[in-house]
């Protein structure tokens, strides 16, 4: 099954397109100070490593707005100025070559304010996201979706009027159905591309659990162009989130898929220990090499009951029983190995599929 993804306008964010068929781009935010040079260029490297695509910054005075000429020079990804409260920073952050403009319709709503800034955003070819929070709506309803589309279709309204259209929208909120009412709700109304996330997530594990149910629903239902795993955690955490949830709905593929059965009491091995030993091989894979392997699904599973099936199915995978593990490639067969010797003799079968592929 392919899921099938509504159609959008295309905005281009610095050297990413977003919108119109383009990939669902995975977006993280700096968890430091712009202008703290440093730090922020180190969170910016890591993040780029990672496999983020574009970087959202806040930006609380001008000297954050300043700190993005910096910056640019320091990073391929495209960085988003999230203003709140001055449009003046807007202004500021687009002069110094900020790539993408957040306004917030909640506290950012004068009208010849955010005529300025697109004004501004026009002449330098400069993208905004409308993006509204349930936490700072300006409306006040118990209908907390309808508020967050309304609040959305009245701020549009001057972007129309303005003859402004690189737009990009997001409906956040903390709760998970309101914020899947909203995002469904606008998706009808407008053609523009949606950022999809859902925000104050809680402790980490709650907000992996939210964000993957909220967007998870909206991703298969064809809405969505960019996601942001909102998480209480590092920035390349929220990364890594994002890429299994993308491909695990077989969205976007960033590697080879490892699948692993979840153990019970027939299960004879450490499978947790020997899983983790294998991710641990298989991070040190480059990104050239985990691009080849992104349709290369891999089995660890831990005894004979669905073991073999599963690792069937797999392109490479191995079964385990109390003193040694079978091999499978291509839904056969090929051999046994002793049971501390399993991680490493899979991965050593990868490594030849790769070499084959190489050669291609």
């Amino acid at each position: 099954m392919k899921i099938k993804r509504r159609r959008t306008k295309s905005v281009r964010i610095g050297r990413i397109r977003i919108g119109s068929g383009n990939p669902i781009a995975i977006q993280s935010m700096l968890k430091v100070r712009a202008r703290d040079i440093g730090k922020a260029t180190d969170q910016l490297r890591s993040l780029e490593l990672s496999g983020c695509d574009i970087v959202r910054l806040a930006v609380e005075e001008h000297r954050d707005a300043f700190a993005i000429r910096s910056l640019k020079r320091h990073t391929r990804l495209p960085l988003v100025a999230d203003i709140h409260f001055d449009f003046r920073l807007a202004l500021a952050a687009i002069e110094a070559g900020a790539d993408k403009i957040r306004l917030n319709p909640g506290n950012i709503f004068k009208p010849n304010e955010v005529r300025d800034v697109i004004a501004a955003a026009k002449n330098s070819h400069c993208p905004i996201r409308i993006g509204a929070n349930s936490g700072s709506l300006r409306i006040k309803s118990k209908d907390t979706a309808g508020a967050l589309v309304k609040s959305v279709m009245d701020y549009l309204r001057i972007f129309k009027k303005s003859r402004f259209n690189d737009i990009v929208i997001s409906l956040k909120g903390s709760d998970i159905l309101d914020t899947i009412a909203a995002y469904k709700k606008i998706a009808g109304l407008c053609d523009h591309p949606l950022h999809l996330g859902i925000t104050a997530t809680g402790l980490p594990l709650d907000g992996i659990v939210k964000s993957s149910a909220g967007m998870g629903v909206l991703l298969f239902g064809g809405i969505g162009d960019t996601i942001r795993v909102s998480l209480l955690e590092r920035p390349e955490e929220e990364v890594r989130v994002a890429k299994l949830l993308l491909n695990s709905l077989g969205i976007r593929k960033f590697g080879p898929e490892l699948i692993c059965c979840p153990t019970c009491g027939r299960c004879e091995v450490d499978l947790p220990k020997k899983a983790k030993k294998f991710q641990d091989l298989l991070d040190q894979l480059g990104p050239q090499d985990k691009a080849r392997l992104k349709n290369t699904k891999i089995a660890l599973m831990g005894c004979v009951v669905n073991g073999p099936g599963e690792a069937k199915e797999a392109a490479l995978g191995i079964a385990f029983s109390r003193h040694k593990g079978a091999l499978f490639q291509s839904g056969k067969v090929f051999g046994s190995v002793d049971l501390e010797e399993g991680e490493n003799a899979l991965f050593g079968m990868l490594k030849e599929d790769l070499g084959r592929m190489k050669k291609r």
